[in-house]
């Protein structure tokens, strides 16, 4: 199929991904998705500000944040045995419904005055217990649809859409909050979802024809876990990302915090941090595409250790202007890491078991940020939402310094058992 001539403009790597009808026709769903996502990273904190009660503003922020994601664990354990066989698209399509009408639900129950912070966290959680396995099968999807020499591409695209988003989504949300409640935006965010779960049904041809074609695991439950047992570099990956979305997670409810209660400044603000952030990921996401051998290791040690510098200077009594840049430079120096985390599973890990290990892998991820973030309300209220911040970016850099010593450790022992085996008789 030619590919359209609107592409051309676009770097040599993505130019192939336009030929496929399918993946044409799902990337506008999915930035839709992302853009309503990008909008709630103001909207579901701003929110959980505006109806706590006096006084409890961080712990409602925490648990609403919190909510927005961490159910999804629990819904890849539980729902295990029942959807590691449904296939990709359809779980796409059914974590993008349940997100439409729960999150939906939020401005309906505002605008009747019953949205209560319980009301308000029950809902947020209700959206997000697919959210491991709808993530699994966008990924799994994109594996099925193209060739394998094309998925770091449209990894890096697609991950590139979410930070776009985040550049997008946060200002737009900001400027919005100036005239409608946070709860009107979460209602977008909604309707963002239902875009999604239309395109996603609407797909054929191509992507049925491949989730026909690919083999189906009939393993038990806990394939996707038992496999990452037998894969260290696998284990290794998942176990640095979950502790860097940890340390990450306390950002969450710090950020606003400071924004509201250290610099006595608006939503637009803290909407121009996230905007920032995502501009500096949109780029350094797309330079993963680029480069299609990048060294995993040295490159996810450096994005840890890079990520946790760049939120030093908020402890250090900087203007606001700095911590600004920090934040635009932690999000390019984070941009290449999820592309190259989801490229690495695809190819290590049978068709048969992708989703189920996807869904594996996000269930453990979607334990880390979300408990780091709960943890963020307390501990802004004990330290305060600035000292929160340069503490996570300390932690954070030695996570790096650990990783790389034991990472090092392992290599050396690794040469010295191969040494030792070559020296026999």
């Amino acid at each position: 199929m030619p590919i359209p001539s609107t592409t051309r403009l676009l770097p040599p790597t993505y130019r192939p991904l336009f030929a496929h009808s399918e993946f044409r026709r799902l990337l506008p769903a999915l930035a839709a998705s992302d853009l309503g996502d990008g909008m709630s990273l103001v909207a579901v904190a701003w929110l959980g500000v505006l109806i706590a009660p006096p006084g409890q503003s961080g712990l409602v922020v925490g648990a609403a944040v919190a909510a927005y994601a961490l159910p999804g664990a629990a819904g890849a354990l539980a729902l295990g045995r029942r959807l590691r066989r449904v296939p990709p698209r359809r779980l796409l399509a059914a974590d993008s419904r349940l997100r439409a009408l729960l999150l939906g639900c939020v401005p309906l129950a505002w605008a009747a005055g019953v949205l209560h912070p319980v009301l308000y966290v029950v809902l947020l959680a209700g959206s997000s217990v697919l959210h491991a396995w709808g993530t699994a099968g966008k990924y799994s999807l994109l594996s099925q649809m193209l060739p394998r020499d094309q998925r770091l591409a449209a990894n890096a695209l697609v991950s590139s859409s979410a930070s776009a988003s985040v550049i997008v989504g946060p200002a737009l949300a900001g400027l919005l909050a100036a005239g409608i409640s946070p709860a009107w935006i979460i209602g977008l965010d909604a309707v963002s979802f239902a875009v999604l779960a239309v395109q996603v049904g609407r797909l054929g041809g191509d992507a049925q024809a491949a989730a026909t074609a690919a083999p189906v695991d009939n393993g038990r439950a806990g394939a996707g876990l038992h496999l990452l047992r037998g894969e260290p570099e696998l284990l290794g990956i998942l176990a640095l990302t979950w502790f860097f979305n940890f340390l990450y997670g306390p950002v969450e409810v710090a950020l606003p915090l400071h924004v509201t209660d250290d610099l006595h400044k608006d939503a637009s603000l803290l909407g121009l941090y996230w905007t920032l952030f995502g501009a500096g990921a949109v780029v350094g996401g797309l330079a993963a595409g680029v480069l299609r051998k990048l060294p995993l290791w040295p490159v996810t040690l450096g994005i840890v250790a890079g990520w946790g510098l760049m939120l030093v200077p908020f402890g250090l009594d900087v203007s606001t202007g700095i911590t600004l840049v920090c934040f635009a430079l932690g999000g390019l120096i984070y941009g290449p890491f999820t592309a190259l985390s989801f490229t690495l599973f695809q190819n290590r890990t049978p068709a048969a078991r992708l989703t189920t290990v996807l869904a594996a892998r996000g269930a453990a991820l979607l334990t880390a940020s979300p408990v780091g973030t709960a943890l963020g309300g307390p501990l802004s209220a004990a330290l305060g939402p600035r000292q929160v911040l340069t503490a996570s970016g300390t932690a954070t850099i030695t996570l790096a310094v650990i990783a790389t010593a034991v990472r090092t450790w392992g290599k050396h022992r690794a040469h010295a058992r191969d040494g030792s085996a070559g020296t026999g008789p």
